[in-house]
């Protein structure tokens, strides 16, 4: 999530262009491991060096916990994932480190309510309100809430991701594995992308049997280690797979994406921040909207409710190392759940101790504020918002983790927007990424999954290597973890409910805020960053939002509101 390009290419961590920030106790930051200059745009990204990539510093470490046991909804059982294919989760870059509309509030309400009537009218109420016919134009259905509960409960995940990197499967791309939509009327055998399509309709049809005789013989067809296509078809034929077994929830909770492995370690999520171009970018749109704010305030006052491992703000604090500009006291309060705040590896607490060691080098006045609380039971108090202070409030992929309307008559996601509203903000910042996973039944969804994630894996071959370890875990620990989710899981269980630019638009402005567009200084640099990469990836400026994409697929949006 940092987007720091070093001061000096003959130091030594010019080697690792994504290497952690952190030093190891006792250490203090060194100067080139931040940049020099004035200039925040000046912050660009380094080209990939696989030989920057050496393992350098943890030579001792351990193997991620996800080898050694996988978590199922009853049990836990062994990895579904070979060790002799994948390296372990420390791997070489990793050093840088509600509730349904339920019988029971029926009854409370004296008015029984049909589910499939009032999801109709949601999504009519969507289209009208947005105009999204790209989204709603190829619905053909809706798929109850409850399929999971009528389908049969099995853990088979292990078994089945052995089988998709047996010997038998093919293990590299090639003509006859590549993913396509051929025509099926001459009865040619049909190709993985057709096989996922027609799988995912005879689940939305009830057709058990169909849908895992499709799975059988695509698990035949795909392979992780293959190229992007054959990637992103064998996490989808799993995903499909967890949606009949009704084992979604359970792989989910098993993958671990966001927990560091350890102390000086990125997380699974970081390194797919950091390796990504859209996702750094939309975070560096953020930053710089957040300095322009920062700009001749005496003391400014950060509130994240979702800082991970904080890489976000060492470019701001670097920044202000250098700035005559810089205020009295910058604040962060970062707010985490009770039991990751105390956590010894990522915790909250480490974090901002991390934080206030950095500041401390640069010579920037910090105050770091640790609030362990749930978001839906935050208040304003716990905040500690000060008179006289310009108060920023960031949301960088947060809210769509957040149950809305569609799943519970509380609507976390909207009531965390107003209560930030009520504190009169100076700023907020939202980064998401562009996709619409929420309302939208089965089918659609499936759709828009093949969609943005062949879209996401495609961009990560004009990063990694297919065969680097950073990329096979951040690929099955993130990007899998999520098309299960998606895919697999239903109510309040789905949590990955990822909306479309115009629906946040819509929310921001119903929540009370408008448009904080940015200046011409931050679009021109962003284009100026983004020549440094493969011309696929593309930026452009919608709505007084910034869209990253790859090809014609945005994956994530930025923008700023006040």
């Amino acid at each position: 999530m940092s987007f720091i390009r070093q001061a000096d290419p003959s130091t030594s961590c010019a080697e690792n262009p994504y290497m952690h920030k952190f030093m190891p106790p006792g250490s203090v930051f060194p100067a080139q491991r931040f940049v020099s200059g004035t200039e925040l745009l000046h912050h660009g990204p380094q080209p990939y060096n696989a030989e920057g990539y050496s393992q350098s510093g943890f030579s001792g470490t351990t193997s991620h916990p996800f080898q050694k046991s996988f978590y199922n909804a009853d049990s836990h059982v062994e990895s579904h994932f070979s060790d002799a294919t994948f390296s372990p989760a420390i791997s070489n870059i990793s050093q840088q480190n509600s509730q349904s509309l339920s019988d029971n509030q029926a009854s409370d309400l004296e008015v029984e309510f049909d589910e499939d009537e009032i999801k109709l009218k949601l999504q009519e109420l969507e289209h009208a309100l947005l105009d999204d016919d790209e989204i709603f134009s190829d619905l053909s259905g809706s798929i109850n809430d409850e399929w999971n509960d009528n389908m049969k409960n099995n853990n088979d995940w292990t078994n089945t991701m052995k089988s998709i990197m047996s010997p038998d499967s093919p293990k590299a791309s090639s003509p006859e594995s590549s993913l396509c939509c051929p025509d099926i009327s001459n009865g040619e055998a049909r190709h993985p992308k057709q096989l996922l399509y027609d799988c995912a309709e005879a689940i939305s049809e009830y057709s058990v049997d169909e849908a895992q005789s499709i799975i059988t013989e695509l698990r035949q067809k795909v392979a992780i280690q293959g190229d992007p296509s054959q990637r992103i078809a064998a996490y989808l034929v799993e995903g499909l797979a967890a949606t009949i077994q009704s084992s979604g929830k359970g792989i989910y909770r098993a993958l671990r994406c966001k927990e560091a492995p350890t102390l000086y370690q990125l997380s699974a999520m970081q390194i797919l921040f950091e390796i990504c171009p859209c996702f750094r970018l939309g975070f560096m749109a953020a930053n710089y909207a957040i300095l322009e704010a920062c700009k001749v305030e005496e003391v400014v006052h950060i509130i994240d409710f979702d800082i991970n491992q904080g890489s976000q703000y060492i470019t701001l604090i670097q920044f202000l190392r250098n700035n005559s500009n810089k205020p009295r006291l910058l604040r962060i309060t970062g707010v985490d759940d009770p039991e990751s705040v105390h956590r010894a590896v990522g915790g909250l607490k480490v974090v901002g101790q991390r934080l206030e060691k950095l500041a401390e080098d640069c010579e920037v006045p910090f105050e770091f504020r640790a609030v362990a609380s749930n978001i839906e039971d935050v208040t304003p108090g716990m905040l500690d918002c000060r008179p006289g202070e310009a108060l920023i409030v960031n949301f960088a992929f947060l809210l769509h983790h957040l149950p809305d309307e569609s799943v519970s008559i509380v609507n976390e996601r909207d009531q965390l927007l107003r209560m930030v509203k009520g504190l009169r903000p100076k700023l907020v910042t939202l980064v998401e990424q562009d996709a619409n996973t929420n309302t939208t039944p089965f089918l659609a969804r499936f759709r828009e999954v093949y969609e943005y994630y062949s879209a996401l894996f495609d961009s990560l071959d004009a990063t990694l290597p297919r065969e680097s370890p950073d990329r096979l875990n951040v690929e099955r620990q993130c990007l899998a973890r999520e098309i299960v989710n998606i895919l697999a899981c239903e109510g309040p269980d789905r949590v990955e409910r990822y909306e479309v630019a115009g629906k946040w638009r819509a929310r921001m402005a119903m929540a009370g805020f408008a448009p904080s567009p940015f200046n011409s200084t931050v679009i021109d640099g962003i284009q100026s960053l983004l020549k440094s990469y493969c011309d696929k990836y593309r930026f452009e400026k919608v709505h007084d939002g910034l869209h990253f994409g790859w090809g014609d697929k945005t994956l994530v949006v930025s923008s700023a509101w006040q």
